[in-house]
């Protein structure tokens, strides 16, 4: 592995990294995509150097001006895990046009719904997608252009081959990048309330990239597996490896534990994202097979608070100076705070426990956090904000330079998210907790979730930890149902059902949870399609209202 230094910090747009690297390292492999398997039954894969990824990005940056595409023009991106995605996006930002990244898990409803909103002008996608978009008019008011990666079908428009050969024999120079030049929107999943788009600038995508790598000490020629597709994209802005695993990214709790281990040992992988659904699979599979990972340095999990459970077997699993960091953020703002498995599992996870919340570590440097008095309407100013002193549970709130100024033509969701501090934009991130006396963040669960009965008020966080503690519980959820809270339970495996009376003892011992007498067992709760992580809440206090 390179030096840190090995890639300049000063840069605006972040597909010049790609560049710097096929400089730097033009024949080291940039991505592994499985395609398929040998004669033996092992996974085949092919690759992009570093130089082949420039090569190809810049093709199609070529290729897309010379089709009088100008900066700032929205490109709607509907391409699966493949090299052909990082080409993709690294072109598209090289040509300072603006991709518009919606989760497919959101439903078609929804999809029609955002790409409405955003309105591309140009749509590329995989055959699949293009179907989708002919039957069911998404975007059908604003895309002019039609870009289909892989084989041509019965509608108009080039291929992504056919732009690629437009654009690689072209030398014209590209417009140069600003640093408040769109440069993404990117939608929510909208797991607690409608899709958003997130509108990134180029200087957010950069205080992003410079944040992680000097938060996780992140040295080019690691090797990294991520399982969620987004996050590989930071991978080459960081110097990094990236082998794309054989799963369904859209399935994380469903990933075959033996394929990941696979990738794992083949490439000797040193850095994995994954989600908390993820771990969970590979670490009781790890337990089961008595299995470790030498090769790993560094475990990084997103999309919902990690369970201490969770934490404990990946690091059975890990070399003893080894990492599990759990970063704590949402697509608005990312990262805000991190913190690393020794001081959960030491520490924070008995705090978890008697009802205080999950500690999401320390904010990042770049981060200035205020904690600031519930307030479910608009804040215009700070002036306007009271905010609380440690310990007092508030709407957690960021500031800094990878805070996104505002969502993509919703200035009512603007309005409700933002407020002016000073000249600068602060994001209230929907979350409630609150900072310890050690400077600490803590996450006490959704806003919006918050179960209020009275002059009483329950937090999801606080009340789950208390319940995710029991040995028969694999995790809880709190929910509002005939005007009371109610927690529902999902069991560990082969577990039977704690009697009403423990639970409303667990209950009244904790002031987090004191009042709560209600209790309804569920055989597998909803959850978010983009982590498998995240609980639809929502959906389960319509369930035990039906009961």
């Amino acid at each position: 592995m390179e030096p840190a230094a090995a890639i300049p910090r000063v840069t605006v747009n972040v597909a010049s990294h790609v560049a710097h690297m096929a400089t730097a390292r033009p024949f080291a492999p940039a991505i592994h995509f499985p395609d398929g398997r040998d004669r033996r039954g092992r996974v085949r894969y092919t690759h992009y150097t570093y130089a082949q990824l420039r090569d190809h990005a810049g093709a199609i940056a070529r290729g897309l001006h010379s089709l009088g595409m100008k900066p700032g023009t929205r490109v709607a991106l509907m391409v699966r895990p493949s090299l052909e995605l990082f080409s993709l996006v690294f072109g598209l930002f090289e040509a300072r046009l603006v991709p518009v990244m919606i989760d497919p898990g959101i439903g078609l409803t929804n999809m029609k719904a955002c790409l409405a909103r955003a309105r591309p002008e140009v749509f590329i996608g995989v055959p699949a997608a293009q179907l989708a978009r002919r039957a069911l008019g998404w975007a059908k008011d604003s895309v002019r252009t039609v870009i289909t990666v892989g084989a041509p079908g019965p509608w108009p428009g080039l291929t992504l081959d056919a732009v690629e050969r437009r654009g690689a024999n072209r030398r014209s120079a590209l417009p140069p990048t600003a640093p408040d030049d769109l440069a993404a929107v990117l939608f929510t999943s909208g797991s607690t309330g409608p899709p958003k788009g997130a509108v990134y600038t180029h200087a957010n995508f950069t205080a992003q990239v410079e944040a992680i790598r000097r938060m996780y000490d992140i040295r080019p020629g690691e090797i990294d597996l991520p399982t969620f597709p987004l996050f590989a994209l930071f991978d080459p802005a960081l110097g990094m490896t990236t082998v794309i695993p054989e799963m369904d990214p859209t399935r994380p709790a469903k990933a075959d534990p033996t394929k990941i281990a696979r990738a794992i040992e083949d490439f000797g992988v040193t850095n994995m994202f994954g989600s908390p659904a993820l771990l969970n699979t590979l670490g009781r599979w790890g337990e089961r097979e008595r299995r470790t990972f030498p090769c790993l340095r560094r475990v990084i999990s997103a999309g919902a608070p990690v369970p201490p459970h969770v934490l404990a077997r990946m690091r059975a699993m890990l070399p003893p100076d080894a990492e599990v960091v759990t970063p704590y953020g949402a697509t608005e703002c990312l990262p805000v705070a991190s913190i690393e498995s020794r001081e959960v599992l030491s520490e924070t996870a008995a705090a978890t426990a008697a009802g205080r919340g999950v500690c999401v570590g320390r904010p990042v440097p770049e981060a200035d956090v205020a904690i600031l008095a519930i307030d479910d309407g608009a804040i215009a100013r700070m002036a306007d904000a009271r905010v609380l002193a440690p310990g007092e549970i508030g709407e957690i709130t960021v500031r800094g330079p990878q805070v996104t100024l505002r969502y993509w033509d919703a200035p009512e969701h603007t309005t409700l998210a933002k407020i002016d501090d000073g000249g600068a934009v602060r994001h209230r991130m929907g979350d409630l907790g609150y900072l310890d006396d050690a400077g600490r963040l803590w996450f006490a669960g959704r806003k919006s979730q918050r179960v209020e009965v009275g002059d009483r008020t329950y937090f999801t966080a606080a009340v789950e930890g208390i319940f995710d503690a029991h040995p028969a519980v694999f995790r809880s959820a709190l929910v509002r149902a005939g005007g009371a809270p109610v927690v529902c339970l999902e069991l560990e495996p082969g577990q039977s059902a704690p009697p009403r009376s423990e639970l409303r003892r667990l209950a009244d011992a904790h002031d987090a949870s004191r009042g709560i007498t209600r209790f309804e067992v569920h055989p597998g709760f909803p959850v978010d399609i983009r982590h498998n992580a995240k609980i639809k809440r929502e959906a389960l206090g319509r369930w035990v209202e039906a009961r």
